[in-house]
Formats: structure tokens, C-alpha cells, sequence
């Protein structure tokens, strides 16, 4: 995790020098990254503390603070402050990095693939549009704005999956597992941009799309690509273009999700959310144009790659039964994992 933070924010530094274009701190969900993260984590742990708190002390004013104090030690430990510094850390400096190698993309290609990208669609879909396909199965009007709600859920959703594993993750290595299969998602996106630069179908063809109904996928794409004019186009921009089709980090990062809640989580309702927010969210990135279907093919591999990675990295290995397991003893020295908690305030008295 912190060798990709370390990699990704040196080939960031060296791109900016080279090509003469500064590094940016691009704004997002809640504003920048270093004010969101911080944001979403004290909202993490006050969610996990209050709870938890007024449970135990049973309304009691004197006894919820005792037992406040007593899930603060049982649950925020060395190493779980460790694991949250180091994941918040590293995603920093990585997404940071990652959506400045994005912007300096007009900068390093003058030609993007998208002929290429768009015939294989056509082979696929034996001579048809993908869009058009999807646009007669599913209609234009109400489908696309619900799509259009879990297109954009990810832009939330991307930071937030992070704190919930670092926050809340019930063994600290699948945190570090979870960070860092994050943290390699991005970096293996960034080096797919390059190997294959992209405009994507709506940047492409936008007449494809010009029958759908005007949602916020619509508007964020219009403010994407005014963005990118904006940076290719006016010396003085202080934008950044976030323009990119090859591969879906969408399909990327929602499939590490799906896999590692597979894998880690018990409850079986969020493991199936997870599965089958992946597929709408698949479906949406060829019904708005986001994504060619080769895309969301490489973003899978990228998941996959990075879920296996990070649990290699982290001493996981996936069990004959669908669950993870450890390499190593949980109770290996410098994890908290397998250590006896301490009891309630309100039941040791």
C-alpha cells in the first residue's frame, strides 16, 4: 500500500516536471481529499463510539460516558490508528496523483484509440450499438435516471468504502487488505490510461446519447468536457480534465468491493448489494456512453488483480469455502487481531 502511494506520487512529481504542468489537489464528494477523509472518518468514529455508548449505558448520562471511553479502548487500538493513518495516507497521495497523471493525458497523446474500441463494440454486439441495444431493453426516461443514480453513488462511495473498512473492519488486516486493493486500483488505472488513451462512446459519438433524458450523468459529463476544452485550450486554465475511457475504474473498484465484502463480510444481504450494485453499475457505464465494452472488461481484470495483489500483500489467501484467510496467525505479534477485548464498563461493575 505504501510502496503504490510512494510510486504513484514519484511518476506524478516527474510527469508534472516533465511536461511542465502543475500538480493539483483536485476537488471532489465534500470538497478536497484531505478535507473529506478526515471529514468521513471523524463521522466513522463517532458512529462507531455513540452507539455502541448509549447502548451499553443505557440512557444513563454518567454511564454512557464510561462506556464510551471503554469502546474507544477496545476498539481504537495502536493498531487500528495505525491502519487508519497509513490507508488515509496512501489513498491520498495516490487518488492525488492519479487524477493529476489523468489531466496531464492531453499533454502526452495527441490521438486517442477510440476506433479501435468502438469496432470491438460492434463485434460484440454483432454489428449494433451497444447504446442503442441497452437504450431499447431498458427505455430513456425513467431507467436513466435511475442509472443515473448508481453511476454517481460511486463518486461517494469510493472514499466512504475505504473508512468503513479502515474504521470498522473487524480484523485489521482486512483493512490494510481492503486499502491496499484500493490504493492498486487506481494505479493500475492510471497505467491502463496510458497504454490505451481514450476518449470513451459519448465523447465519441454523443449523438448516440442525444435521446436520453437529462440527468446528472449528463451534466457531469457536459462539465467533464468543457473541463478538458478548458485544459487543452486555455494556457491560464486552473481546471482538470478527468477525461478517460480506458479501462472503467467504476467496474475496477465496485468489483474490489464486491470481492473483499465477499470474502470478509458475513452478512449476506451486503455481500449480494455489493454483487449486484456491480452489475448496474456495468450496465450504466455502456448505457450513458461512460465506458466501451473492451473498458469494463479491463476494469474487471484490474479488480481482480488488485484484490489478489493486496491479499498477497497482506498475508491473506482466499479459502476453499469463499472466505479469506490468513497466511499468519491472527494473533501475530503487532495486530490486534485474536486479542481479548476488554469487557463492558457497565458489566465489569
Amino acid at each position: 500500500m505504501v510502496a503504490v502511494a510512494l510510486t504513484m506520487g514519484t511518476v506524478a512529481v516527474i510527469a508534472s516536471w516533465a511536461l511542465d504542468n502543475r500538480l493539483h489537489d483536485p476537488d471532489g464528494f465534500l470538497g478536497p481529499v484531505w478535507v473529506r477523509l478526515p471529514v468521513m472518518v471523524g463521522a466513522a468514529f463517532l458512529l462507531d463510539i455513540v452507539p455502541r455508548a448509549v447502548w451499553r449505558g443505557r440512557g444513563g448520562v454518567v454511564a454512557t460516558g464510561r462506556e464510551a471511553k471503554a469502546v474507544v479502548r477496545e476498539h481504537w487500538t495502536r493498531e487500528r490508528i495505525t491502519l487508519v493513518v497509513l490507508g488515509l495516507t496512501s489513498f491520498y497521495v495516490t487518488y492525488v496523483s492519479y487524477r493529476n497523471l489523468k489531466n496531464f493525458l492531453p499533454d502526452a497523446f495527441n490521438k486517442e484509440q477510440d476506433g479501435l474500441l468502438h469496432r470491438i463494440d460492434l463485434w460484440v454486439f454483432l454489428g449494433n450499438e451497444p447504446a442503442t441495444v441497452l437504450h431499447a431493453v431498458f427505455g430513456t426516461t425513467w431507467a436513466a435516471h435511475v442509472l443515473s443514480f448508481v453511476y454517481l453513488l460511486y463518486l461517494p462511495l469510493a472514499p466512504i468504502s475505504l473508512v468503513v473498512w479502515l474504521v470498522w473492519s473487524k480484523r485489521i488486516s482486512y483493512g490494510y487488505w481492503y486499502a491496499t486493493a484500493n490504493c492498486l486500483t487506481w494505479a493500475l488505472g492510471t497505467v491502463s490510461y496510458y497504454l490505451v488513451p481514450s476518449l470513451g462512446p459519448d465523447f465519441y459519438a454523443p449523438w448516440l446519447y442525444g435521446d436520453l433524458d437529462k440527468t446528472g450523468v449528463t451534466k457531469l459529463q457536459d462539465s467533464l468536457w468543457q473541463s478538458r476544452q478548458e485544459v487543452r485550450f486555455d494556457s491560464f486554465s486552473n481546471g482538470v480534465q478527468s477525461v478517460a475511457g480506458f479501462a472503467s475504474l467504476h467496474v475496477a473498484l465496485t468489483l474490489a468491493i464486491a470481492l473483499i465484502a465477499h470474502y470478509t463480510v458475513k452478512t449476506a444481504l451486503l455481500r449480494w448489494t455489493a454483487w449486484v450494485y456491480l452489475v448496474l453499475v456495468t450496465i450504466s457505464t455502456l448505457y450513458f456512453g461512460w465506458h466501451y465494452v473492451a473498458d469494463d472488461v479491463a476494469g474487471a481484470a484490474i479488480g481482480v488483480v488488485s484484490v489478489w495483489l493486496g491479499a498477497r500483500a497482506t498475508g491473506h489467501r482466499i479459502g476453499r469455502r469463499g472466505r479469506a484467510e490468513r497466511d499468519r496467525p491472527d494473533d501475530e505479534p503487532g495486530s490486534s487481531e485474536g486479542r481479548a477485548v476488554p469487557a463492558p464498563v457497565s458489566a465489569r461493575a
